[in-house]
């Protein structure tokens, strides 16, 4: 198992940047990739869009994302939104 985390905020500001990153963490691994959000501390659409592309790139990879440490502000967007099982977001 692999694991990448993101820190500070999770937002349309800096989605592309972190998006990048978490893809070179994903490439560089194989099984399960975690995701640690617990040092998150803002989170936006955009945010949350970041995630949906990171899960599916992981499933085209063949690999299982998990978000674990999820703030109460993103798990409420993802469940806002229908999408908190398909990120198997986790507190």
């Amino acid at each position: 198992m692999s694991a990448h985390a993101i820190t500070g905020e999770l937002c349309f500001g800096n989605a592309v940047a972190a998006l990048d990153a978490a893809r070179t963490a994903l490439s560089s691994g194989q099984g399960p990739f975690e995701l640690d959000l617990g040092a998150v501390t803002r989170a936006d659409s955009a945010g949350l869009a970041l995630l949906l592309e990171l899960s599916r790139e992981a499933r085209a990879a063949g690999r299982e994302l998990t978000c674990q440490r999820a703030p109460e502000q993103l798990r409420r967007l993802a469940g806002f939104f229908g999408v908190t099982e398909v990120l198997a977001l986790s507190s």
